[in-house]
This record gives C-alpha cells, structure tokens and sequence, in this order.
C-alpha cells in the first residue's frame, strides 16, 4: 500500500490538465493596366481557394462519433517520478469525459468527470474529493484551452480552433503543415497524408508553457481512424518547472458508435452503427 501513496490528488489534477492538456487552437496605357490588375486578382484567388479546400478537406478528415470507450496503458512522469497506471475512458461527445484511473493489482486508485463547465475528481486512496471550474485547466494549458480541446487530443483529432483561414498551410515532406499564432501560443501542427494530425506542438514563453504531442500509431474502425498510440509531453513554470510527460496506449477493445443518417419512407432519421477495435496487448 505504501506504493499507492505516491499518486497524490494534485498530480491528478495536473494529468487532467495537461490530458487536457490541457490542454490549442494580398504607369502604362489603360489597357494594359486592366489586364495586369485582373491576373493579380484571378492569382490570389486562386491562392485563398487552394487554401480554404485543404482546410476543409483537414476538417473533413476528422473523426466523427457520438460515444468513445477505450482502455489504455499510460506511463505518468512528473519531474522524474514515474508511475505505470491504466486508464479506462469514456466520451460523449461535447458533453462529458469519464475516466478511472487503476493501478497495481487493478485497484482503481482516482476517478474524473470533465465536463465543458467543471472537472470533479476523487482520489479514493486518500478519500479526497476535489471539484474545480473548468477554467483551472487554463493554469496548465493556456487561457484558451476549451473542453474541445481536451476532447481532441483525447480522439487523435486536431485542435478546432487551430484549422483555420488564420493559420498558415503549406505541403512539407509528403504531408501539410499548419502554423501560426493563436492567443498567446505559437502553434505547429504536422499532419500525414491521410490529413490525420501526427504531432502538435504548442509554446507560449511568455507563461513558460510549452505542450507537445505526437500521435505515433492508428487504428483503423470502418472508415474512421483513431490513435492507438498517444506521447503528450508539457513543461509548466509555475514557481518552479513541471515536466510532465504521458505516453498512452490503447491496448484491449475501443469503441466507437457513429451516427449516420438513412431514409425511411418520407422521413430522414438518423441510425447508431457501433464497430469495435480490438488490439493485440502491447
């Protein structure tokens, strides 16, 4: 028992956190003037269309679902204190991430509820039970961190707020490239062909906060693709440095259900379709 003690209820919050982490998101004759005027126009049209259809093909590459269960094998390192714990995790989508925490022997040793509004977590080997306002997250994560945003890196997903006609696309190395400047972080968010984010990578130096995260393995359910395989690493300097660092594996049966729509009689009513993955253990 003197093990389970080294998990304390603010090492979880700053899981939480940073699982969150957070955890984001253009002088010669008339004629030939007219003529000049109307290829600079056609080119940087051309150039905002090419733009805006690659955005749109990134967003459409996302995943989709109504529910998600997984079962997961994390490695938790806070300044150098390790501790192998596994995860079971639960989404409804834009509404709730449930997760318990177990460690040797099974024991669940800590237990969260994330909502869009506020984070309650119990820690069950000290009895403790701890409630705070989703805005505690912005502590570790940033001032724009949302529910969304946990909820992405979670899926495997891009961070919503960085996919936009704001950032900066570019191809790199066979995949695309998306950077820029949002809030107060310098983003960088490398995606593969597939159009799936590989790694992102947030830095704010100001607060001293930086957040990478590589999703370095897929699975594929149907037509939709999730990590199998999550490395999140975040340095905080909050009066001293936190280097925190969270490798995920999802080993056992996840769960996806999707909703998609079909037609009966007059009426267009939606279907729940459930396809589950199943892993070999790692």
């Amino acid at each position: 028992m003197p093990r389970y003690r080294r998990f304390k209820t603010g090492a979880y919050i700053k899981l939480f956190s940073v699982c969150c982490l957070l955890l984001m998101f253009s002088c010669k004759a008339k004629k030939q003037l007219v003529v000049k005027k109307a290829v600079a126009i056609d080119t940087v049209a051309k150039t905002v269309s090419i733009k805006t259809l690659k955005l749109n093909a990134i967003k459409a590459s996302q995943t989709t679902f109504n529910t998600f269960s997984g079962k997961a094998r994390a490695k938790l390192n806070i300044n150098g204190d390790s501790n192998d714990v596994t995860l079971n995790i639960r989404i409804k989508s834009d509404q709730k991430i449930w997760i318990s925490i177990t460690a040797i022997a099974g024991i669940e040793v800590a237990r969260a509820l994330i909502t869009p509004d506020s984070i309650l977590l119990i820690n069950r080997l000290q009895n403790v039970y701890v409630k705070k306002p989703f805005s505690y997250i912005n502590k570790f994560a940033g001032s724009q961190a949302t529910y969304k945003t946990l909820e992405s890196l979670i899926i495997g997903n891009a961070i919503p707020e960085l996919v936009s006609e704001n950032s900066d696309v570019r191809e790199e190395n066979g995949g695309t490239v998306l950077s820029g400047n949002f809030s107060d972080f310098v983003f960088k968010v490398i995606f593969g062909p597939d159009l799936r984010p590989n790694q992102t990578n947030l830095s704010n130096q100001g607060a001293g906060q930086t957040l990478q995260v590589a999703n370095s393995a897929f699975i594929q359910a149907g037509n939709k693709v999730i990590p199998s395989e999550i490395d999140l690493s975040s340095m905080v300097k909050d009066k001293k440095y936190w280097l925190i660092c969270i490798t995920l594996k999802m080993t056992l049966i996840s769960r996806l259900i999707f909703r998609s729509a079909f037609r009966r009689g007059t009426g267009l009513q939606s279907k729940l379709t459930e396809m589950y993955i199943i892993q070999q253990a790692i």
